[in-house]
């Protein structure tokens, strides 16, 4: 049996001697398949030749990989404080995982659980949670049909939110996916952080954020979508929003610049 990933995405699917027709991630209007058809490799392949990147992005520490693949995503590693799941907490995921990474954040405190934004990062979760004991992985129910690898590991939540730590909760945003969640929560500096994922998708000024049905397609969501998840967030204060990828991000302001982006949001698209 082999575990196959797509080479588009990233997403690993469960082992089988031959890989799916199709990625489901791919076909999806959220994604696209590649230029050269549906492609796939396998996570030995991955695991041998690819390098991870393990340094700082802002006040959290970044899990990504230093050649280009798939979606270019990082994880983060957030401090969950006191309280039951005290540790570690790896905000969404990337595609591969090896020794030496593994190494490297149980240095750091290692990863208590893991919890993910929306599908298109459930990417290689399993294999982290293995590679890491087991720990468990939190996705929003309303995304369970979209997991591709089955695993004991894999815990659906439910409803608007759910409190990891004393220091670390789940809101529920849907508009990207019908599960699209966001990880608000303490920075190791004492600030506030929002970390997004793409679910809210910060803009290349790093001023703004938008809210989309596909980033790549470009396809927006609609005004009762926006006013929706401005409901969800309004009681929460922040001070930076963290994106899907190194750098994308809005330090300080934050709260100020997603109201406002809210706002442009709906004027542009005549609400």
């Amino acid at each position: 049996m082999t575990r196959h990933v797509c080479t588009t995405c990233g997403t690993q699917y469960a082992d089988a001697p031959q890989p799916p027709e199709s990625c489901r991630v791919c076909t999806d209007d959220r994604q696209h398949v590649g230029r050269d058809g549906q492609r796939w490799t396998t996570h030995d392949e991955l695991a041998a030749r690819l390098h991870h990147r393990i340094e700082r992005d802002g006040d959290f520490v970044g899990v990504g990989l230093v050649e280009p693949f798939a979606i270019p995503q990082r994880a983060l590693l957030v401090p969950a404080g006191a309280g039951p799941e005290a540790g570690n907490i790896l905000w969404d995921c990337i595609s591969v995982v090896n020794a030496d990474a593994v190494a490297r954040i149980e240095q750091l405190g290692g990863i208590a659980l893991i919890a993910i934004s929306h599908p298109h990062f459930y990417s290689a979760m399993v294999e982290w949670s293995d590679a890491f004991g087991g720990v468990p992985i939190l996705v929003h129910a309303a995304d369970r049909d979209w997991i591709p690898r089955r695993s004991p590991n894999i815990v659906t939540w439910a409803g608007d939110r759910h409190q990891l730590s004393d220091s670390a909760t789940l809101i529920h945003c849907p508009g990207h996916f019908p599960g699209s969640s966001v990880l608000h929560c303490d920075a190791p500096n004492g600030r506030r952080a929002l970390l997004a994922g793409d679910s809210l998708h910060v803009a290349a000024d790093r001023r703004h954020v938008s809210v989309m049905h596909s980033v790549p397609n470009y396809i927006p969501v609609a005004a009762p979508v926006i006013d929706d998840i401005r409901r969800r967030l309004a009681d929460l204060d922040f001070d930076d929003v963290y994106g899907f990828t190194w750098g994308l991000n809005i330090v300080g302001g934050a709260r100020v610049a997603v109201d406002e982006s809210f706002d442009r949001y709906l004027a542009a698209i005549g609400s």
